[in-house]
């Protein structure tokens, strides 16, 4: 690893794939922004539409850690060109959707270019920064991400969606425009990467062969530390793709206005920078991984417990406070973070440790969404959904409590400030 600190063009390379990131949740989020209008468009039941919403996460659980494996070996800049390209074909497919099968299935191949962004941006950090900076740095694309989807919640439906005649060309619209911007990252990249210092490479050992790939899963699959970060990322993702979904339904469910639903889902979308970059920030400064992770469980659960109590304003939106900073905004950055630090890991295997992260991860990423509305088409309410969150959340806390401090982590904790 080179002692030089990072370039300017570094910098610039992060910012361009942050709005990547930012497209990409925003044509993901569309679909949950508009589900109301979908849902009565199409006919779709709650199951349905349980199923729609957690398309993009069932994609990653088959394709994660195969699109790990490929990122660690062929880079994070041809990897993101590609994804943002796949992302956009998707989106723009299913303006033209009329029915279950219709949408899911171009949703589905959102997802599949997504995998190239989730792990690629994690690989692109460590390529172009020193580990020690790679929770500040992570949490920089993952505010790009949060934008996208606090931004689609709140203009989508309300503002731009009637502009251009409906959700079906609105969704035809950004998906050309994530496609146009696939050709302007390959471009600025291909322009700037030559003059970045990287700070990680692709081993001698990283070729395509059976034998490197398998001595990969063979490491990833054996490292507690890492399985434990595995049962703490599904858990967030659970709850993240869980809630986001459907809380505009459930705030309308409530007697809420659509208006005032998408304001609110985006604020508490939006509060989640708060936790994305005050929450690694605070782990850097201390030392600690641990303690960060419990607190955020702990959090996530009476936040999601006060949802299901919740009967005046304030506390609903102190509960979804609680949820957005906590469970969902801190615990993001770690999760991305905390691979690079890990003995055995490190950044040579950052994209596949986070394939396996969210290969099983996106279990939960599709559960969530799938259950609620299960449920809710079992019970007719959702506080069944909501309880099973607050115990995923609890779960999320006791995996923290089980972890052991990242090698990275002891040391700064006795160094000097």
């Amino acid at each position: 690893m080179s002692n030089q600190e990072p370039s300017v063009e570094s910098y610039v390379l992060l910012a361009v794939a942050s709005a990547g990131y930012f497209l990409y949740t925003f044509s993901w989020f569309s679909l949950a922004a508009y589900l109301v209008p979908i849902i009565e468009d199409l006919g779709l039941s709650s199951t349905q539409a349980g199923v729609v919403t957690g398309a993009v996460q069932l994609s990653y659980i088959p394709l994660s850690l195969v699109s790990g494996l490929a990122i660690d070996r062929l880079g994070s800049r041809q990897s993101l060109s590609v994804g943002l390209f796949v992302i956009g074909i998707g989106h723009l497919l299913r303006g033209v959707s009329t029915a279950f099968t219709t949408i899911l299935l171009p949703t589905l191949l959102l997802g599949i270019g997504g995998t190239a962004i989730t792990f690629g941006l994690p690989k692109l950090v460590s390529e172009l920064f020193p580990p020690d900076r790679s929770g500040t740095m992570s949490s920089v694309y993952i505010v790009g991400a949060t934008l996208g989807s606090a931004t689609v919640f709140a203009t989508g439906r309300s503002l731009v969606g009637p502009l251009v005649g409906g959700w079906r060309p609105f969704f035809f619209y950004t998906g050309v425009a994530v496609v146009a911007f696939a050709g302007l990252w390959t471009v600025v990249s291909g322009q700037l990467w030559g003059r970045v210092e990287t700070f990680s490479t692709r081993g001698d050992d990283q070729s395509f062969s059976v034998y490197s790939m398998r001595s990969d899963l063979a490491r990833v699959f054996t490292h507690y530390g890492l399985l434990l970060l595995v049962v703490i990322g599904t858990v967030r993702l659970f709850i993240t793709h869980g809630l986001s979904n459907w809380l505009p339904t459930i705030l309308e469910t409530r007697g809420m206005s659509p208006t005032l639903a998408g304001t609110i889902t985006s604020l508490f979308i939006l509060i989640r920078v708060l936790g994305i970059v005050a929450v690694p920030a605070i782990s850097d400064r201390y030392g600690t991984r641990r303690l960060p992770i419990i607190v955020s469980g702990l959090a996530g659960a009476v936040g999601l417990i006060g949802l299901i109590v919740a009967s005046r304003p304030p506390v609903l939106l102190l509960s979804l406070a609680l949820v957005g900073t906590f469970v969902i905004g801190g615990l993001s950055p770690l999760i991305r973070a905390i691979p690079i630090e890990l003995d055995g890991i490190g950044p040579s295997l950052t994209a596949v440790a986070t394939g396996l992260i969210f290969t099983v991860g996106e279990v939960g990423g599709f559960a969530g969404p799938f259950l609620i509305g299960l449920l809710h088409d079992i019970t007719g309410s959702f506080t069944p959904a909501l309880l099973l969150l607050a115990v995923a959340s609890l779960l999320a806390a006791v995996a923290g409590f089980r972890m052991d401090e990242p090698a990275s982590m002891e040391r700064s904790s006795t160094g000097p400030d």
